[in-house]
């Protein structure tokens, strides 16, 4: 049976190193994917020493560069990609005690860019970097790392006055949902499935490490959406319970 090729990004901590562990257990090669090379290469290593297949790929999802670079190492190495977990994320404002973070009308506008840039913007340019190696697996997978937070029905919903109401994030998650659908409209017919994963409130640098969750237990959720069989859903919005109301 071939080793199926997994890139993760963001993949030198929290719910990206533990995904990357989980799968590598379960026979893959795992790319870590991480824009420093330090932090990339120390994952990477810890991994190894495991006896899983890890190899740092240096990849910054904000440098057109460095995407280009990583997707030719991954074809010249590998020849083609089956798994691609869009994981990097990033959250401008204080996630770690929403009551400090500011309201929308407080929020500077350069910090919904900041998000936009990496949660949306470099999911798209590394996925389209990555397309051509995917669409030689026979079963390509990619998984858009979101959260609850991006669900328009739950924000809406009775208990949406509850949930932090954290502009830069929230909203660039929803926006990464739409990109998923997108995705999965184009796809379509062919063997690649695309879904997006809420992994939950995990504890991660994220957010202070306040999760009630732990990196492991988000990871799963990732995971299974990575190695979804042809029968799978895709263009879904897919939580540790089920379904998420988009």
């Amino acid at each position: 049976m071939t080793t199926r090729i997994a890139l993760i990004t963001g993949a030198n901590k929290g719910i990206g190193l533990e995904t990357a562990r989980i799968l590598g257990r379960d026979g893959m090669t795992v790319l870590v994917g991480a824009r420093s090379a330090d932090l990339g290469e120390k994952a990477a290593d810890a991994l190894a020493e495991e006896g899983i297949d890890a190899r740092f790929v240096h990849l910054d999802v904000t440098d057109a560069a460095s995407i280009q670079a990583a997707a030719e190492r991954i074809g010249d190495e590998h020849g083609r990609l089956d798994i691609l977990i869009n994981n990097a994320g990033i959250t401008p404002t204080d996630a770690s005690d929403p009551a400090t973070s500011p309201p929308p009308s407080r929020v500077a506008p350069d910090l919904v860019r900041t998000a936009f840039e990496t949660n949306v913007v470099g999911v798209v340019a590394v996925t389209n970097a990555m397309l051509p190696l995917l669409r030689r697996s026979p079963a390509g997978r990619i998984v858009n790392v979101s959260s609850n937070l991006g669900s328009l029905t739950q924000a809406t919903g009775p208990s949406g006055a509850a949930r932090p109401n954290l502009l830069p994030y929230n909203t660039s998650k929803t926006a990464l949902n739409a990109l998923t659908v997108a995705y999965a409209k184009e796809l379509a017919g062919t063997p690649i499935k695309v879904n997006s994963v809420a992994p939950g409130f995990c504890a991660t640098d994220l957010n202070g490490h306040t999760g009630s969750r732990t990196p492991a237990q988000g990871a799963a959720v990732i995971a299974g959406a990575a190695v979804l069989g042809d029968d799978g859903p895709t263009g879904s919005y897919i939580a540790e319970d089920g379904r998420v109301p988009w």
